[in-house]
């Protein structure tokens, strides 16, 4: 037992090193895990063999779900709003067309069986959110027009499509799939998934508003709940259970409420120790001499991804828009990583449809397609983004001032300077700033970014970002949220005039897409979401 304990805790040593030093030299941490599966699966003796493909199935499943979930909870919709009519249908309609392509190929240029090529399509359609996170990251590559954004929301939202891909081609494999059978399993995975999502979301997020709990970290536990009940309920009833976790993750990650910056952390945790469980589980299942008997067929299928069917679901999703050029596409493209979700998917086929039953390799071929993606397409994404002339070195993909916020002690806020401001016209030293506040940027009218010294004159018109300390984690702000809706006495009023007893404070207003910090005169409308500090 005590033998047992110490191997593991070496071995989450060695991934939290690994995932440190892949940083550094940009390989994907996805890589480093499951060669350190393959090692430890591989060059141990016969005690260290795992083969259980069901609970590897099993355990992988439950480290998807969390997966998905972060994926969406740590995805910005006032970044991804703008690319994400292109995103989503990437995530469907580009799934559904590399599948269909891959399986085409396959069947023509390496004999496979039909059903065999359609559930390798399927299986491999994806492509890998933490492999393109990794890399884009740490790389520092920031990319025009939106690439960034537009490649880490359709990473992380297509493998929904693909595990339904691969549900209708097991139907299919064992005769059990009519034309109608399929359409109404996509139409339940679908429709189910998106809509008990919303609904798990919205009353999760009413809970986290109205609830106060009494013991810290339960909250955490509370949406780790969320979570595991996010993918199981709608598999309940033949929904897509990844689908509803990745939009309850998404819907929680853009809503405001009391502890989610610790929230941002335990869930890094809780992503980060699945993640090492997931890919250093799949690399116990690989077999070295499998894996060089499946490279000729894999290389082909790589090829077939890269080449053809990769770049025309992106060009036929992308190029109608006419607002993507022909290189951005193409980086697009290149940037489609095969990961985990593939091999766990050819895992769940291994295991229903039986080993003895499939002619090829297939979890062979795949795992060899993700290890050549990773390896080979993910380290040469700086160098071909730099060719295709789409790096922007004013873009940064590592952080905003809200990022930075929600990771450490300090806070941003911002300031616009009015006519009848008391600092219009005043340098910035003869403000009487407290010495714990730091202004940090002045932002002329202009656009113009200026670092503020002392003889710098502030002018109407100039944003001011400032900085200053966070809260205390034991400073107690107890916020209400009230929506202004149809017909309110309210609405058409000034703040000055809403009625509140001397404990309240309305401290934001939320209008559609703005944020407004209200003053006596501001005058309230009608949809306004008040958030009012009660103390």
């Amino acid at each position: 037992m005590i033998s047992w304990l110490i191997f593991y805790a070496l071995l989450i040593v060695v991934c939290v090193w690994l995932n440190n030093a892949s940083s550094k030299i940009g390989m994907p941490v996805l890589l480093a895990f499951i060669l350190l599966g393959i090692i430890f699966g591989n060059c141990f003796g016969q005690d260290y063999v795992f083969n259980n493909y069901k609970v590897a199935e099993k355990t992988c499943t439950i480290a998807l779900i969390f997966i998905m979930f972060y994926g969406g909870f740590g995805t910005s919709w006032k970044s991804a709003k703008k690319i994400a009519g292109e995103a989503s249908v990437l995530a469907t309609v580009g799934v559904i067309v590399t599948a269909g392509l891959t399986a085409v190929l396959c069947h023509f240029l390496l004999k496979w069986d039909w059903l065999e090529s359609i559930l390798l399509g399927s299986v491999i359609s994806s492509t890998d959110a933490a492999s393109v996170f990794s890399i884009l990251r740490s790389r520092k590559l920031g990319l025009k027009n939106n690439s960034a954004p537009l490649l880490e929301m359709e990473s992380g939202s297509n493998d929904p499509m693909s595990y339904m891909l691969t549900i209708i081609a097991l139907s299919l494999f064992q005769g059990e799939a009519s034309g109608w059978g399929m359409a109404f399993l996509l139409f339940k995975q679908l429709v189910f998934g998106a809509a008990i999502g919303f609904g798990i979301a919205y009353l999760a997020i009413t809970a986290m508003h109205k609830v106060s709990f009494a013991t810290s970290g339960f909250d955490s536990l509370f949406i780790l709940a969320i979570a595991m009940l996010s993918y199981a309920i709608p598999n309940l009833v033949d929904g897509n259970g990844y689908l509803s976790a990745y939009i309850v993750g998404m819907m929680l990650g853009n809503t405001q409420f009391n502890g989610k910056k610790q929230l941002v952390h335990f869930f890094d945790g809780v992503t980060g120790l699945m993640q090492v469980v997931i890919f250093f589980l799949l690399g116990l299942l690989a077999r070295p001499k499998l894996l060089l008997d499946s490279f000729l067929p894999a290389l082909a299928v790589f090829a077939i991804l890269l080449f053809v069917a990769r770049p025309t679901a992106v060009f036929s999703v992308l190029a109608p828009l006419k607002k993507y050029s022909f290189k951005q596409m193409l980086l697009i493209s290149f940037v489609g990583l095969r990961g985990a979700a593939s091999i766990v998917f050819a895992i769940m086929a291994l295991t229903q449809t039986g080993e003895s039953t499939l002619a090829h390799d297939s979890f062979s071929v795949v795992f060899t397609v993700v290890l050549i993606s990773i390896a080979l397409q993910g380290s040469l994404i700086p160098f071909v983004a730099k060719k295709l002339g789409q790096i922007d070195t004013n873009d940064d993909v590592m952080k905003t001032f809200n990022d930075f916020a929600d990771e450490t002690d300090v806070q941003f806020s911002q300031v616009l300077v009015t006519p009848d401001s008391s600092w219009n016209g005043k340098m910035v030293k003869e403000l009487n700033i407290p010495k714990n506040l730091l202004m940090c940027l002045n932002v002329k009218r202009n656009g113009e970014h200026v670092v503020p010294y002392g003889e710098m004159f502030i002018e109407s018109g100039d944003t001011i970002i400032l900085c200053a300390l966070a809260a205390a984690k034991d400073a107690y702000v107890h916020i209400v949220v009230h929506p202004l809706s149809k017909g309110s006495k309210w609405v058409g009023h000034k703040v000055m005039e809403y009625p509140r007893n001397i404990k309240e404070q309305l401290v934001m207003i939320k209008r559609g897409d703005e944020s407004i910090v209200p003053n006596g005169g501001t005058v309230l409308q009608e949809g306004d979401i008040l958030y009012i500090n009660q103390g």
